[in-house]
């Protein structure tokens, strides 16, 4: 099985993840920001990955530590479990439409964490007490930590939520098709012999 747990204290956070890659989008999750909480639950369940999360952080401050920790223990976590990588189909892309909001997410499990992020916000401002600016945040911090590339494009939308919404569905769904195991694929799937 291809799951694992990883735990990272700081004196910010402190931050538990199980996951499962072949699991059946079963999540558990209170990072204790209920935006964030919703967004990784969506790309947990269209992903079809078990997740559990528990986060503690200083949201007294703000959210920012929780959000981008977050995204670096589930990129290690995600890198653990894929172990050797070998027979995955490594690349992954989706898009997803949310009412008037369409995103499109492309992704390469390959070792060389990069991310492009074309997004672009209708309005400034929280939604309720999130920044939506921590999403850029949070995927750089996950992609850093689990070695994939990221592009993640938001052509048009008019609704903050709607945008955000569209990208983890796209993301969970990307990341379902990469990390899947492809049984003609012998060893990894690259000419180097190693991801």
């Amino acid at each position: 099985m291809r799951k694992t747990s990883v735990e990272r204290k700081t004196k910010e956070t402190n931050i538990r993840i199980e996951i499962n890659l072949d699991g059946t989008g079963r999540y558990a999750i209170d990072t204790s920001v209920p935006f964030l909480d919703h967004m990784l639950s969506l790309m947990s369940k269209h992903g079809l990955f078990d997740l559990k999360i528990k986060a503690k952080g200083d949201i007294e401050i703000d959210n920012h530590h929780t959000v981008e920790d977050t995204g670096i223990v589930l990129g290690k976590a995600f890198k653990q479990a894929l172990g050797d990588m070998r027979g995955i189909r490594r690349y992954g892309q989706a898009s997803v439409p949310m009412d008037e909001s369409l995103a499109s997410v492309s992704l390469d499990i390959s070792g060389r964490p990069y991310l492009v992020y074309k997004v672009e916000f209708p309005k400034k401002g929280k939604l309720k007490d999130f920044d939506p600016d921590l999403i850029e945040d949070f995927l750089r911090a996950f992609i850093g930590h689990s070695g994939a590339t990221l592009h993640v494009s938001v052509p048009y939308g008019r609704n903050t939520h709607h945008i955000i919404e569209a990208v983890f569905k796209a993301l969970g769904r990307a990341l379902r098709q990469a990390v899947e195991i492809d049984p003609r694929v012998k060893g990894v799937p690259s000419t180097k012999g190693k991801l």
